[in-house]
């Protein structure tokens, strides 16, 4: 991938996945033109700042913006090449109890991110979803799975323009803000961990993995595609078992819009998704480039249909010890 001279602009950019692709970038691709950090908190701007400072990092800026502000992501987006949207209203539970703000950050943002971005002389948009975009049954999940759409859709309005909107679409990412491993840290020293349900799986991705996708996207896409890692999945009891062993659990039952098992491919999506070998994508059922010539290129096998891909049947499993190890490489705690 050749990044040099470009401009990178991410959304969102003062959160867990927005400072370790900045990490990424700067150690793996010097050579860029410029980082801007786009996100409304004030707060975590001048925050990261001190983390990323100018005279260490003279290609990073910080741009104070929401992205419920069209005409502002167009100030933005002036001379910018890759923008990698990350921003998102993401708890569940507070999505459940104030829809209203949801839709407008997370579909009414997707909106005007690719707007800006059709107004400009963006070349590449990657956008981030999540599991609880697949068959969704909350309202966080309804936003996303319509921000994906969106998305897939803009490289049909593009025109002649040559610009590509693709989607990474990945799990719970270990540690990361608001989480559930940072909770149960927190919650160990009473001695209980509240547990919503013993059956409850997620899928599980590092940091690093969620930043290793959006950087394939950048360089693999051809638009319109949504890619999703092959990841183990892990018991919520096990991680609670791997942070602290000596706590006992506290069955509380599952809060409003929560699955038990997650899912990222449904048997629907099976009839348009290919297998790449480290990734599947679910490609729009009318792509817009030759199929025949994807296939070819990526060496992309078709999966079998009614195949899904679901937390809970899932082939990989983290164990305790395994989990215990992950925790300690990858979660900025005292473990």
């Amino acid at each position: 991938m050749n990044l040099e001279n470009k401009t990178i602009l991410i959304t969102g950019g003062t959160g867990s996945l927005g400072k370790a692709l900045t990490s990424h970038i700067f150690k793996n691709f010097p050579e860029i033109k410029k980082l801007i950090i786009l996100s409304r908190d004030e707060q975590k701007q001048f925050q990261m700042a001190q983390e990323f400072p100018e005279s260490q990092f003279p290609q990073i800026r910080f741009f104070l913006g929401d992205v419920r502000d069209e005409q502002r992501l167009v100030r933005a987006f002036q001379g910018v090449d890759i923008v990698i949207h990350a921003a998102a209203m993401k708890h569940v539970h507070l999505a459940e109890y104030n829809p209203d703000e949801c839709i407008k950050t997370n579909i009414g943002g997707a909106q005007n991110v690719i707007h800006a971005a059709l107004q400009t002389s963006v070349s590449n948009v990657v956008a981030l979803s999540t599991d609880k975009a697949c068959a969704p049954i909350n309202l966080y999940g309804a936003t996303k799975l319509t921000s994906d759409k969106l998305f897939v859709a803009a490289n049909n309005i593009k025109g002649t323009n040559p610009i590509k909107f693709s989607v990474v679409r990945y799990g719970n990412v270990m540690g990361s803000n608001g989480s559930v491993i940072p909770f149960f840290m927190k919650k160990k020293a009473e001695g209980k961990l509240p547990i919503t349900d013993a059956t409850m799986t997620r899928f599980n991705i590092s940091l690093q993995g969620g930043v290793d996708m959006v950087m394939h996207a950048i360089d693999q896409a051809w638009g319109g595609e949504i890619f999703i890692p092959k990841i183990p999945s892990y018991r919520i009891t096990d991680v609670a078992k791997a942070v602290a062993p000596e706590c006992t659990l506290e069955i509380i039952g599952i809060r409003p819009g929560e699955k038990i098992h997650e899912e990222m491919i449904t048997s629907s999506d099976s009839y348009n998704t290919y297998d790449l070998g480290k990734y599947y994508t679910i490609l729009p059922s009318v792509p817009h480039f030759d199929l025949d010539d994807f296939v070819s290129t990526f060496s992309a096998i078709k999966v079998t249909e009614g195949f899904n891909y679901n937390s809970g049947t899932n082939a990989e499993w983290e164990t305790v010890n395994g989990l215990r190890l992950l925790i300690k490489e990858h979660v900025d705690l005292n473990f």
